[in-house]
């Protein structure tokens, strides 16, 4: 609630109010605590504060319970009970200004990123890949970039994968060695993660995060994720807020302290950022949380318990609600001592003992002044919301996408040409070549075995005139030597004629008779051969 007088108000102890210096505001902060104790309503308290301040805020709803930050409040007798415990008379219920997202754009506008804008780092967690595998998606990240390929989704990056696969004796030497063992794991991660739905995530429109800084009439807008399907892949979930806040703080420009934040993000469920995550990821996280102040980025994480955030990022964390925690093993009394430790102890009460006595809708306060330094922890009360606790309607729900300044900006998925597009044409044409190339070595191959066909015939042809001239020439040879025996056994057995003839005159008649029945016996035979 914001006040005047009182700055970001949200609690009240026995010494009084207790508010959110705004100046402050931007040095992050923690809400903590064991389910049911409150933690969802603080969160609502808190960004509604942010919100009446001018301050957009982002924030992940996993049951639908921060939806109604979105309605106006109503007095209830839970409400109506605690008012005199804060000073207010009569509380203005109000809404605040807000839209409603949702990654795979069901429940809200759709949020989408590219696969270039994830990065390797990120995509390499997402996927759960070794440290092996995650050099070769740097290699498929390095070759898509000298090729100029454009990486949009996420058969984008199958195909890369696949391309670079196929190439990988081509580029060993230049990027290193690509495995087919770490190229399948690649693919059936993808596969995987398609199958969860992250294909709706990967693609363009990619979101621009400067729609999520942006006020209505003096009030930050509040951005409500819808993250109840989110959060049946918690490694989907924290790793698309985390590039939500990488992205963010990489085109934010450094202005510096300022009196309130530009923008405050609220990261629910935080243990899932850290779970499984390389030292190298943490670092990346921990380089974040502590140069995005400068910017003048305010980090909320909300936890069950403070243990799951790395001591590194929670000693940066300086404005802290901690609602009760439970002590049922000896494990648990262990942390709720680690955690008493945290705060700068106030005389009046035991901090660890008072961790387990906290009623819901009760904190542990510790909260930085106006020169950074972290107060005495107090025993609070966590102010009611001014708008509406619990879930919206689907109509509700409708009108906010309706009439939200973005309506249409994001809600149709567009696919241009990119590296999918690219190698595919690169390997139709190809394909094509290859088929051309192999269509001109048969036609080749056709065309000589017709030639060598033609001439076989031709030598078989030949062949058979041979044959059947000589048969043909023999019987001619055979006839002339006849008809020369006869005709000079005619002239020599004493018959008369009547002109003077020689026996030299018989032989030659006799030759020239033969010589033109042979020739009507050789055509006659190689004629009739033929027509066989």
């Amino acid at each position: 609630m914001l006040d005047p007088e009182r700055g970001l108000y949200i609690a009240h102890s026995q010494e009084g109010p207790i508010s959110i210096c705004p100046s402050m505001a931007n040095r992050h902060g923690l809400i903590a605590g064991a389910t049911g104790t409150g933690k969802t309503v603080t969160l609502q308290v808190i960004a509604e504060t942010f919100c009446q301040a001018g301050v957009p805020c982002f924030m992940a709803d996993m049951k639908g319970d921060l939806s109604g930050i979105s309605q106006v409040g109503r007095l209830s007798g839970f409400i109506q009970k605690r008012l005199p415990e804060f000073g207010i008379e009569n509380p203005e219920f109000q809404a605040c200004p807000a839209r409603v997202y949702d990654v795979f754009g069901e429940e809200g506008h759709p949020m989408r990123t590219t696969i270039s804008n994830m990065g390797p780092m990120l995509l390499s967690r997402l996927l759960g890949l070794s440290e092996v595998q995650s050099g070769v998606m740097d290699i498929i990240f390095r070759v898509a970039d000298d090729k100029k390929l454009l990486l949009l989704d996420l058969k984008d990056l199958r195909a890369m994968t696949i391309y670079v696969a196929e190439h990988a004796s081509e580029y060993r030497l230049t990027y290193g060695n690509v495995s087919e063992s770490s190229v399948g794991a690649i693919q059936r991660a993808l596969l995987s993660l398609e199958a969860q739905g992250a294909d709706k995530f990967f693609g363009e429109p990619s979101f621009d995060v400067f729609d999520l800084l942006q006020t209505n009439n003096g009030k930050g807008i509040m951005s409500i994720l819808a993250a109840d399907k989110l959060m049946q892949n918690p490694k989907l979930y924290s790793t698309f807020l985390l590039w939500l806040l990488s992205d963010i703080y990489a085109r934010l420009p450094e202005v510096g302290d300022l009196d309130k934040p530009k923008f405050v993000f609220f990261f629910d469920e935080a243990h899932t950022l850290f779970d499984d995550t390389s030292k190298a990821l943490v670092d990346k996280i921990e380089q974040v949380v502590r140069l995005i102040r400068s910017k003048g980025v305010g980090v909320y994480f909300v936890t069950q318990n403070p243990t799951d955030i790395p001591e590194s990022i929670l000693g940066q964390l300086g404005n802290r609600v901690q609602h009760a925690l439970r002590a049922y093993t000896p494990k648990d009394q262990k942390v709720i001592k680690s955690v008493s430790d945290t705060f700068r102890a106030n005389p009046n009460f035991k901090t660890d003992t008072t961790l387990l006595e906290l009623e819901t809708g009760e904190a542990l306060v510790s909260l930085l002044d106006e020169k950074g330094a972290p107060g005495v922890v107090q025993r609070a009360k966590i102010l009611f919301p001014l708008s509406q606790i619990g879930t919206i309607t689907p109509e509700q729900r409708q009108k906010l996408i309706d009439t939200s300044m973005i309506y249409g900006k994001y809600d149709r998925m567009v696919d241009r040409e990119s590296a999918f597009e690219v190698l595919l044409a690169d390997a139709e044409k190809a394909e094509a070549e290859q088929a051309k190339q192999e269509e001109k070595v048969v036609k080749q191959k056709q065309e000589s075995e017709k030639e060598a066909k033609k001439k076989g015939n031709s030598k078989g042809t030949k062949s058979i005139f041979g044959k059947i001239a000589s048969a043909a020439l023999g019987a001619a040879i055979t006839s002339v030597t006849a008809s020369i025996g006869t005709s000079v056994a005619n002239a020599t057995t004493g018959k008369k004629s009547t002109k003077k003839t020689t026996t030299k005159d018989i032989a030659n008649k006799a030759i020239k008779s033969a010589t033109t029945q042979a020739t009507r016996t050789l055509t006659r035979s190689i004629l009739g051969s033929l027509t066989k």
